[in-house]
């Protein structure tokens, strides 16, 4: 076929279009942003990518267009397929119909962790030796690409809960058929699209009511509103946690100089079964318990524990989830992916667990949740962990109605009434200025943002490094 992807850019549907050049498809794409890691993934492939969107970039001799989800009525490509009749879809319906049928579906799903939990699981079966494909919402490190395509019988997919497209409004993940369905933790999110905890916990019953009967849940038994879904399910449940009582545990959880261990348990009907220590170059609880739904999710593919033991202490872990960018002047600059304050206060957790340094936070409000004030005063708890918040402008605030608008001042004000530092530093220059004029050896400056943020992580290290 010849598919022409609307929106290419977005980690999905970049993915979408290296599986399909892989399988032998023409593909060309277009989007109004574009930048790494998806845009060097494009660039390596070959892919030609157009920008901004323009009605003269679709092809009029593509056999099916794919819009992505970013892109609604009035974009100048949308309303090109529309007038001239042309086929199109969505990226969750072609990866289904293209690549997943026929195979077995793994689905990671979940509020936090399904980038990594998502990646780790194909690192194990890939080490396992079962060759699966799979499509990623983002780049592991041990694959530097976010996808594959693989002989085995396994196909992994991580299933976001985003609606899918302008035309169809249903969650992205009810269009992959799981055979196996991680769901890690359940939390209100995407304030754009879904009005309240409810309405979230009904997208992911979605998801729960297309595994056939024959098929497996692993369900983060810590998170309250998953946990009361899960008697409506049809299929097998099985739990994982950390310190509850569960079907896979993690006992005796340890922070260590180069990430995280732990001894894995699982509950069956013979009584409990030891698993062995566990190491992770990854740091933080949230790792460990990506680490469980991961391993319960593979021996449920019929990889056990035993045999991706060195597969777990080996995988490095995701770009942009709490990736290491540099380091200059004895200062380490990461960048991380986080923009609810769940995500926010397990990430900055993590970086202090890892030795006792002062943690400098600058976080940038890009997504549309985070922009608006529903999470106003979370996120001000969600920065306990660090020693000093330096707070960006937020990314196109007039796509979020006046009265709904986070505010940046009072942001600042709700972190420094819980005693921390924290300052409101609107552009990415005067941010770069302030933090090289207060760090010192030994700091650690994490990067909050879902988008490039022009460029901070580079203009840091240069600032530092006296560039």
């Amino acid at each position: 076929m010849k598919v022409h992807l609307a929106g290419i850019a977005g980690t999905a549907m970049a993915s979408l279009a290296g599986l399909l050049r892989e399988a032998g498809h023409e593909v060309t794409g277009s989007d109004q942003d574009v930048y790494p890691p998806m845009s060097t993934q494009l660039a390596a492939l070959g892919i030609p990518v157009r920008s901004p969107y323009a009605e003269a970039n679709i092809p009029l001799d593509a056999d099916t267009i794919v819009i992505g989800n970013a892109l609604s009525r009035g974009n100048p490509e949308v309303e090109a397929v529309l007038d001239r009749r042309l086929p199109f879809t969505s990226a969750p319906a072609l990866l289904a119909d293209a690549f997943i049928r026929g195979r077995t579906s793994l689905v990671v799903a979940g509020t936090h962790g399904k980038t990594t939990t998502t990646s780790l699981l194909a690192f194990l079966l890939h080490r396992a030796g079962v060759d699966p494909s799979f499509l990623i919402g983002g780049v592991p490190v041990d694959f530097e690409r976010s996808y594959r395509l693989g002989g085995g019988p396994h196909f992994i997919v991580e299933g976001d809960e985003y609606d899918t497209a302008f035309f169809d409004k249903r969650p992205k993940f009810v269009h992959y058929l799981p055979d196996i369905a991680i769901i890690g933790n359940l939390e209100y999110d995407h304030a754009d699209i879904y009005p309240d905890l409810a309405a979230v916990q009904t997208a992911f019953l979605r998801l729960m009511n297309v595994i056939p009967r024959r098929g497996v849940l692993i369900a983060g038994i810590e998170s309250p509103a998953l946990v009361e879904l899960l008697p409506k399910a049809f299929c097998r449940v099985e739990t994982f946690g950390i310190g509850v009582d569960a079907d896979w545990q993690a006992e005796d959880v340890k922070a260590t100089a180069t990430g995280a261990s732990f001894r894995l348990v699982q509950r069956t009907s013979a009584g409990r079964l030891g698993h062995g220590l566990f190491e992770s170059r990854l740091s933080g609880e949230h790792n460990v318990r990506n680490a469980l739904a991961a391993l319960a999710a593979a021996n449920a593919a019929g990889v056990s524990p035993a045999a991706v033991r060195d597969a777990v202490a080996e995988f490095k872990g995701v770009k942009r989830r709490l990736e290491l960018r540099g380091t200059a002047r004895g200062v380490s600059v990461y960048d991380d992916f986080a923009h609810h304050p769940t995500a926010v206060r397990v990430t900055l957790e993590a970086v202090r667990q890892g030795a006792p340094a002062r943690v400098i936070a600058v976080f940038e409000p890009r997504s549309y949740t985070s922009r608006t004030r529903v999470f106003q005063d979370d996120f001000a708890k969600a920065f306990d962990a660090a020693d000093l918040v330096l707070v960006a402008a937020a990314h196109l605030p007039e796509k979020v109605p006046v009265g709904q608008r986070l505010s940046e001042q009072d942001l600042v004000a709700g972190i420094a009434a819980r005693g921390k530092a924290a300052e409101f530093v609107p552009t990415v220059a005067a941010i770069v200025d302030r933090v090289a004029g207060v760090v010192r050896d030994g700091d650690r400056v994490v990067v909050l943002s879902n988008g490039g943020f022009g460029g901070i992580h580079e203009k840091l290290l240069g600032a530092l490094e006296g560039v």
